[in-house]
């Protein structure tokens, strides 16, 4: 990974945990967090069995989760866990790019997933975007995301349970829109559409925009 030069810290560091096997991209990720300026490594596991029982005791905002573990895989972390702490995020980062598995990531709890040809900034990026409550992903899972949520029943009562902006912010998530496009397609600015998806979470009782669509748009 290449390096670049150290960015003004931030007050608020965001706390993440690294779960990996592979020694060399465990080693890599922890060089460069602190390049990012806000993001802390604070705990970092060779194993999924390792992560389970240090989990109690972790103080971590946001799991950096390897998919395919000797043992225990990182989606069943995540289907062990995500109960016991729903405000814990999970970005999966993995080289696996196929949809059974982003799928089984993202249903068993996961709200975001990343591949690990990511580069840095796109890696800092990420841990951001789900920490502020979004749902980081590749253009190629979130094409796939997008596909599941293409074909929706007419009547669905759920989501007509939201005011008619909500359900417009809804509707453009479920097309795949950035924040950004659905600011400017709403004519609205960026920070009011992330007080309605605060509030869309607060009613759905959920953490992340996955969570949300696979609330309103089961599949």
């Amino acid at each position: 990974m290449n390096t670049f030069a150290y960015p003004p810290i931030s007050p608020a560091m965001i706390k993440v945990a690294i779960v990996e096997d592979d020694i060399d991209v465990r080693a890599a990720l922890q060089e460069i967090m602190p390049l990012s300026g806000d993001i802390e490594c604070v705990a970092v596991f060779p194993t999924g069995e390792a992560f389970l029982k240090g989990f109690d005791g972790l103080d971590a905002e946001v799991v950096l989760m390897d998919i395919t573990l000797p043992g225990i895989s990182g989606i069943a972390c995540v289907e062990q866990t995500k109960a016991k702490r729903p405000g814990l995020q999970y970005l999966m980062f993995t080289s696996h790019n196929d949809a059974e598995r982003t799928f089984q990531s993202l249903c068993s709890g996961a709200s975001g997933y990343l591949l690990k040809s990511s580069g840095p900034q796109q890696i800092f990026e990420g841990i951001r975007e789900i920490y502020r409550g979004g749902s980081p992903m590749s253009a190629e899972i979130a094409r796939m995301v997008v596909a599941s949520f293409s074909k929706q029943p007419e009547d669905n009562q759920l989501l007509k349970s939201f005011s008619p902006r909500e359900q417009e912010i809804l509707l453009a998530l479920s097309r795949g829109l950035s924040y950004k496009e659905i600011a400017s397609e709403l004519f609205i600015s960026i920070e009011t559409v992330r007080t309605y998806l605060r509030k869309i979470y607060e009613t759905l009782q959920v953490h992340s925009k996955v969570e949300a669509l696979n609330r309103v748009f089961p599949r």
